[in-house]
Parts: structure tokens; sequence; C-alpha cells
């Protein structure tokens, strides 16, 4: 199923080219270059295949922490087209490649005030609030949450998305309310990171098809349960053939804020295996605040509360974990100058008795970030991110399973 929808994507790109060439287009390029220096207090990376929560090793860094870039063309009927590629160079392991591609259509109201708009390919679910800026860079902070770096990491679907809006001003209400509907595949192996080196935090998006080294954990030798097992994870595979969903339904605020809440399943079978890379059912539900509060203040807050499973070829459980995150961020800006802080809590709780792969863990973090617009293009930034969690998983490496790690990042990003 997979290559025909691939093949059909393909069509319906060659065929909407071709209507709308006739149709004056407009191309727009935009991006960012963040350089980045950075002190962590920390263990290896969890971006090299260990249970460092940060995207830098312990030590010091001076790197190109993200350079991203999306290229868009849009014709004046209503049809646009979006690529976004990311590139990274953490730690000295150089990363490029797409991260979205997909076409979009957004039409106009009718008399009643309801637009329809949809899109189609490669793109994120709608659920980070944090990632709003260019590339699905986050503006207020310099990494983004624990929530939203899972979403960065293993949530991204090939499918189609359709939205509905129904337009407050036509109607004279002082709201708008939307919903969305998706269908999708290609995100089988989601949630295997979550369950294998929990919550992190960094601006790290995997690229599709990038693999993601798996850390080192007792089940995985030979003659346990996970020992077919991929050393790495292909999170946007599609292994099942199996069509997933995503619902989301949000009420927007006239210069107030919103509100929105989601549920989203990747309907996978769990016991079926390809090449070592396995179809997870992941599912989870997430809630969404954004709001202005008096003297300017910007109140966002995200909770996302989800399971995961993963079985054998016997359909017995080899991971079976639940899981919840949530964060409430302030911001402020004063002038040329803006103040954000942010805390959140997350848990993985292990419900199964596979031995050698204890996924449980707890943890709570606080983020603190100070930037500054030197110019209309430039921010000059500094983060300071406190972090304690509880992992017993670490003692397969011989590293604490109660551990506090700490970053101080300075950054100068470009946004063009």
């Amino acid at each position: 199923m997979h290559k025909q929808i691939a093949a059909f994507l393909f069509s319906l790109s060659i065929a909407l080219y071709q209507q709308s060439y006739a149709f004056e287009v407009e191309v727009n390029f935009h991006g960012l270059l963040d350089l980045r220096a950075t002190a962590t207090d920390s263990l290896t990376s969890y971006t090299n295949g260990s249970y460092g929560k940060f995207g830098s090793d312990d030590g010091n860094e001076l790197t190109i922490s993200n350079a991203g870039g999306q290229l868009t063309f849009a014709w004046d009927n209503g049809i646009s087209a979006h690529l976004v590629a990311n590139a990274y160079n953490n730690n000295g392991d150089f990363k490029l490649g797409l991260t979205e591609s997909y076409l979009k259509y957004s039409g106009l109201p009718n008399a009643s005030g309801y637009r329809w708009q949809t899109k189609l390919g490669v793109f994120y679910p709608k659920i980070s609030l944090e990632n709003n800026a260019y590339a699905w860079a986050s503006k207020n902070t310099l990494n983004s949450s624990s929530l939203n770096t899972w979403i960065g990491e293993e949530i991204r679907v090939l499918g189609n998305e359709v939205t509905l809006t129904r337009l407050g001003r036509i109607n004279n209400n002082a709201f708008d309310l939307s919903l969305s509907l998706s269908a999708f595949i290609n995100n089988d192996p989601s949630g295997s990171m979550l369950s294998w080196h929990g919550w992190t935090i960094s601006n790290r998006q995997t690229i599709y098809y990038e693999k993601i080294q798996l850390p080192n954990f007792t089940a995985r030798e030979k003659g346990y349960a996970l020992f077919e097992q991929a050393s790495s994870s292909d999170p946007f595979l599609d292994v099942d053939h199996k069509i997933g969903g995503h619902i989301r339904g949000e009420v927007k605020f006239h210069k107030k804020g919103t509100i929105s809440a989601g549920y989203y399943n990747n309907n996978g079978t769990p016991y079926i295996v390809e090449d070592g890379q396995y179809a997870w059912k992941t599912r989870f539900t997430h809630v969404e605040l954004s709001w202005l509060l008096p003297k300017g203040i910007l109140l966002t807050s995200q909770l996302l509360k989800g399971d995961t499973l993963m079985q054998n070829p016997q359909q017995m459980d080899v991971v079976n974990n639940d899981y919840t995150n949530g964060y409430i961020a302030l911001s402020k800006r004063i002038k040329a100058h803006r103040i954000t802080s942010r805390i959140e809590r997350f848990d993985v709780k292990d419900n199964d008795t596979t031995v050698g792969d204890d996924n449980t863990e707890r943890g709570k973090a606080f983020t603190l970030n100070y930037t500054y617009r030197l110019s209309k293009p430039w921010f000059l930034s500094t983060e300071f991110t406190w972090l304690d969690s509880y992992r017993p998983a670490r003692v397969y490496t011989n590293d604490p399973i109660n551990l506090t790690e700490r970053q101080l990042s300075f950054s100068a990003r470009y946004f063009y």
C-alpha cells in the first residue's frame, strides 16, 4: 500500500504542477542559521546512542547547531508547495536532509464563513505550540521542551490532512473554530526511542528516513527478548501497511489565545517486524493552551498522555509503556528583549516484564532563556536548562540511575 500511496502522491504533484503552470507563482525562501556554544554537564548525548538527555555530549562545544530552510512555491489558485530542510553538526556528526515536503491548498471562505484547507505529503501533525519559527525551530527558546523534542524525533507522517475552519469575524463571534482530520502511513516504529532513551531536550529534528542509534541495554544481547531488534530505529517507516489517524480541534479567541486538543493513533500492528523494525502501536492525547495574560505576558502550556506497545511475533508483550509529559512556559517581551521560562514534568511507566529492558522514568526540568534582538534578522540568546531524572536503565551502561544534568548555551541566530 505504501508504494501505491507514494506513486499517487507523485502523480498528484505532477498533475497539480501541470494544472497550475499557467497561474502566476510566487517563490519564497526563509530559514535560520544557529551558531551555538554550549557547556554541558551530562553524559554522552542520546543523539549518539547513550542516555544523556541533551543534544550535546558532556563538555564544551562550538557548533552550527542548526541551519534550516523552507522553500515555498505559491500559486494564485490557492495551491502551494513546501520543502523544508535542516542541517545539524552536533557532536561532529553532520546531518542534512528534508524534514517536511508537502502540497497545500487553502480555499477562500464562503458566505457563511467556512474555509477548507488540505495538506498532502510529509509533515508534522498539528501539536507543537513552541516550534513556530522557520524550519520548525522554536522561537522563544533555543531548545524545545522534552514533549516537542520527542515530536521532532519520532512523530512525522506521510499522509493527508483536511481542516475546516469557521471564521468568527464573518459570524459576529469573538472566536474561530477549526477541526482537522488526518490519515497517514510511515510512522510505525514511533515510540521506540521514547521507550529506550526516554524524554530528552534539544533542538534536533530527525531527518526524514534518518535512522536513530539505540542505546545499549541487556535485552538487546544474544539470548534476550530484543536480540532481533535492529541496532537503530527508523521512525518514519511503514511496516504493517495500515493507515493511522489524527484528529484535532481548536478554538481561537481573537487577540487572546487558543485552546486545542487532539488524539493521535498510528494504528500499528505491534507484532509485525521487518528487518528488525517493529510496527509499534503508539497512541496519545494532547491538549494545548496559548493565552495572553496582563502586562503582555504570554502563557503557553501543553499536556500529552499516551501509551505504546511492541510485541514479539507470538503476540507477547515485549515493550508496554504508558507515558505523560506536560510543561508551562511564560514569555515576556520588553522592546528588543525577551525573557522566557519553562517548567516541565515527564514520566514513562513500564508495564511489561521483559528482562534487561527497564523503561521506567521520572523527571522534571527548568529552562530560562534571555534573547536580545540585535537587528531585524539577528538574535542573541543565552539559555540555561536544569534537568533531573530517575532512569533505572542507566545501570546497563554503569551510569547513575538518579542524575541531574545542566546545560548553558550561548547562541547567535540569524533568521532570513
